[in-house]
Formats: C-alpha cells, structure tokens, sequence
C-alpha cells in the first residue's frame, strides 16, 4: 500500500512495488491522481484517502481489506511542503505541514501496523527527507516533521522488531518531482548543482530503495534511514 500515489515519488513507487510482483493499493487524496496511477497495469488498484483524516484513513482500512490481500507493505509517501522563510510562515501553514508529513504517516502506520504483528510478518517505509536529518532553509517545518518521521520510523522499529515487522526510512535528496518544481527555479538550479552527482533524483532512483526495504534482502535491516541524495547529504 503507497500513499501519495498519484504523483511523483510515490508514483514511482507503485510501478517499481508493482513490477516487483506486489498487488499495490494506490492511495492518494487526489482520487484522479490514484486512478491515472493504476492505469494500465491489474497489479494496481486505486483509492482515495486523506492521511490528515482519521475518518478517511479508517475507510480506507476497510475498502483495502475488501479488494486486496493482506497489506504486507505500508509505504507513507504522501507529503506537502510550500518553500519559505521560517519567518514568513504562520500557525495554520505549520499545522498543515505537520498533519501531512507527520501525523499523517502516525496515523496510516496506526491504523495498519496491528495485522502485520498479528500476522508476524509487514514491512513499513516511510520516506523521510535528507531535510530532516541536516535542515533546509525555506523548509523548517518540513524539516522538523520529516526529523519526526525519521524518530517515528526507529521508535516503532524497536516495538515491533521481535514481532516480524520491520520500519525503515528512506530520505530522498532534491528530486524531480512535481513539488520540487514549485520552487523558485533558482533554488532548483543551485540545489542541483551542489549535488555531487550533478543531476537530480529521478522518482524512481528513490522508489528503487524502498523496493529494496519490502524485499527479502532487507529481512534482517530495521530502524535505518537510507539517503537518496546522490551524495548532497553524507549524514553520519
């Protein structure tokens, strides 16, 4: 199941989990978005949910459960930032980027964790950002809530690591997606030239990584945070 699936890294998502031999749920606020992801392929079937709404993330629960298998993978994906000076912000636009980028991935990650330990098995991948391991002017708050998912995703690890279940974090750089592009094109052009490898992530560069976190390979990898940022950010 990937939220934010209508566009972007959690689009990409969805074809490489799909690809992959997933059944994906594609899960978007943007009912539209959703569909126009699963276009195509039978692997994939669109929902419309609201990760800031307990209701609307309760129905989801039980729409999924009644077309789909057993959610094995919660990818949390969906995220909304807007680019500016701390200063220039208010109460309203914090409230918003916290119930999005963070509460949002609390709540679906509560609302689907419980079958994965009743089932001893799940995978959890939540993306982060590299803004929350280091900072990013023009995207604070962002930043403190990504820096909650990063905390969010470890401290659930370690409830749920002797149960089956694993939560890892994957933090992408600058990539091109559709938010990205709503920066100011100097900032755009300035963040890809800091970037070692000289051009942008590319949707699925991140998406391959959270293949990685659901596959076989990372049954024994839990509580970790994987930079996709073609070397920006080389956190310790």
């Amino acid at each position: 199941m990937v939220t934010g699936a209508g566009s972007g890294i959690g689009r990409a998502c969805t074809h490489v989990l799909a690809d992959a031999g997933f059944a994906v749920a594609a899960c978007d606020v943007d009912e539209a978005a959703a569909a126009a992801a699963a276009s195509g392929t039978g692997a994939v079937v669109p929902f419309a949910v609201d990760v800031t709404d307990d209701a609307s993330v309760a129905a989801l629960a039980i729409a999924v459960a009644a077309r789909m298998p057993p959610v094995f993978a919660v990818v949390n994906c969906a995220g909304w930032d807007q680019t500016l000076p701390f200063l220039e912000t208010d109460p309203a636009f914090w409230q918003k980027v916290v119930a999005v980028n963070y509460l949002g991935v609390v709540r679906v990650t509560h609302t689907f964790l419980g079958a994965m330990v009743e089932r001893g098995a799940g995978r959890v991948v939540n993306i982060a950002s590299d803004a929350g391991r280091v900072g990013s002017s023009g995207a604070t708050v962002y930043a403190g809530a990504k820096g909650g998912v990063i905390a969010f995703t470890k401290s659930v690890a370690r409830e749920v690591a002797a149960r089956g279940v694993t939560a890892n974090a994957v933090c992408p750089g600058p990539t091109d997606t559709p938010l990205f592009r709503r920066q100011p094109e100097r900032l755009q052009a300035a963040l890809e030239r800091a970037i070692p490898m000289r051009r942008l992530a590319a949707p699925h560069d991140v998406a391959h990584a959270v293949a990685y976190f659901t596959s076989p390979g990372a049954d024994y990898v839990t509580g970790q945070v994987l930079s996709v940022s073609g070397g920006l950010t080389m956190a310790g």
